[in-house]
């Protein structure tokens, strides 16, 4: 890890991004289409809204899952 990077699980799986990224900037990386995932961030879900304001740091543990619809 560099000064300009950090490192997140993504999943069970370490990754470095760039330090200062969002939660909306690592799907965009990971070329996921927002709306067919659901997010957590280290255990509390994250709306789709709010990951643009969800800043990532060192250590963050972010969970990719099938969002749930219907009823």
């Amino acid at each position: 890890m560099t000064a300009d990077t950090i490192t997140i699980r993504l999943d069970d799986r370490p990754l470095q991004v760039p330090a200062g990224s969002h939660l909306s900037d690592l799907l965009a990386r990971e070329a996921l289409v927002p709306t067919s995932v659901a997010t957590a961030l280290n255990g509390r879900f994250v709306p789709r809204a709010a990951r643009a304001a969800t800043p990532l740091s060192d250590g963050d543990q972010v969970l990719l899952f099938q969002p749930i619809v219907g009823g």
